[in-house]
């Protein structure tokens, strides 16, 4: 036969065991002292704080020309060709003056012409004078009647009259003279401005009009100094003062970084000029609704000695707005509300290791790091993160 056994006391003195032990631990749990919460923090430490907009800019030259030609004729000529440097007075083209050479031959025979009919009227006036003197002696005698005195008279006047208006008709003409001059020598295009040849937009042989637009032959840039219009956007254009630092890098070398000072920032918007445009400065699209980006250009110059630098390259700008070096710093991040006197409320973690509100005064501010003036020593942990949640007992609830 199997023995059996049972449990009659034996079962119930188990079941209490494992409930004190439970008891036991719960009341240890709850009996011991409770570990501080955790924090993300971060020292404050001594390190250089430099704030800057960043923007984007295209290069021009400091000083662009468009040559162009105020007469009307084929492009006899061009003397220079793309990249080549000229200076100022070179004859780069030439229009065919036959035109203005047969306006100026035209206006010097009318100029003949008047001059010829004033001799005349000289002539005439001389006479009608002579007429009216011996009128004026005859009349003393009673040798003429009055009525061929006051003809006479009146001839005279005429005849000076006549005089007059060949003069006034003669300095016109003269004039004319001056314009077709002025014309004929416009055929010949000299350089205005040392430079380089950047663009040819005429060739020759082409045929130019000069009628309501002066139109281009080429373009002359000076490339020893290049300027960089670079677009600020609104939110930023307040910040941005001329004397500003300024420093950019192009896409070709982006390793090598020019600096300027910020010598313009332009009061209106790029395209304030634009047509579209209403007359409050406002666009089409901002006007209908739709929203739109408004830029200011802000302007800077930098030397290029060696032509490096090219027009309508792009400029990757960084706009200095404060430097603070070997400042006490902390994270960015760790800034909450701000005051009405312009301090900050952060969290400072205590001794105890239990987080304490502070008030403090920041300086230059990046948006990554802050300067702080005052309110917080170096090498103090500032709380960057909020606390690690703490333990909570399970809720029981019937089932």
């Amino acid at each position: 036969m199997t023995p059996r056994f049972t449990t009659k006391g034996g079962g119930r003195l188990i079941f209490v065991a494992v409930g004190v032990t439970v008891v036991g631990a719960l009341a240890l749990r709850f009996l011991s002292p409770s570990s501080p919460p955790q924090y993300s923090t971060v020292k404050a430490l001594r390190a250089d704080i430099e704030n800057s907009v960043l923007a984007t800019g295209t290069l021009q030259a400091i000083r662009q020309v468009d040559v162009g030609t105020r007469v009307t004729g084929q492009l006899k000529s061009l003397a220079v060709k793309l990249g080549d440097h000229v200076r100022a007075g070179d004859l780069v083209a030439e229009i065919d003056p036959l035109l203005p050479e047969n306006e100026l031959k035209g206006a010097q025979a009318n100029l003949a012409n008047l001059e010829a009919q004033k001799r005349s009227a000289v002539a005439k006036l001389w006479r009608s004078k002579l007429e009216f003197e011996r009128q004026q002696g005859m009349i003393k005698g009673a040798a003429t009647s009055r009525r061929d005195l006051e003809s006479a008279v009146a001839q005279s006047r005429a005849d000076e009259a006549s005089l007059a208006a060949l003069d006034a008709q003669i300095a016109q003409a003269k004039s004319q003279i001056d314009i077709a001059n002025a014309n004929l020598s416009y055929t010949k295009i000299i350089a205005p401005i040392d430079g380089e040849v950047v663009g040819v937009l005429t060739q020759e042989g082409q045929t130019v009009v000069a009628a309501q637009i002066v139109p281009v032959i080429l373009k002359l840039a000076k490339l020893d100094a290049m300027t960089i219009k670079t677009q600020v956007s609104e939110a930023d254009v307040i910040n941005v003062k001329i004397g500003q630092p300024v420093s950019f890098t192009i896409m070709g070398d982006p390793d090598k970084r020019y600096s300027g000072v910020l010598r313009a920032v332009e009061l209106a918007p790029q395209n304030y000029s634009d047509p579209a445009m209403g007359q409050s400065g406002q666009s089409a699209a901002s006007m209908s609704g739709t929203a739109a980006a408004v830029f200011y250009n802000a302007l800077f110059d930098v030397p290029n000695p060696d032509h490096v630098l090219r027009i309508g390259m792009t400029a990757q700008v960084s706009i200095g707005l404060g430097v603070s070096k070997g400042a006490l710093a902390i994270p960015s991040a760790a800034l909450k509300e701000q005051a009405i006197d312009g301090r900050y409320a952060v969290r400072i973690l205590g001794a105890k290791g239990v987080a304490e509100a502070r008030q403090i005064r920041i300086g230059v501010n990046n948006h990554i790091l802050a300067e702080v003036l005052e309110g917080i020593e170096e090498g103090e942990s500032v709380v960057v993160g909020d606390e690690a949640p703490s333990w909570s007992p399970p809720s029981h609830g019937t089932r």
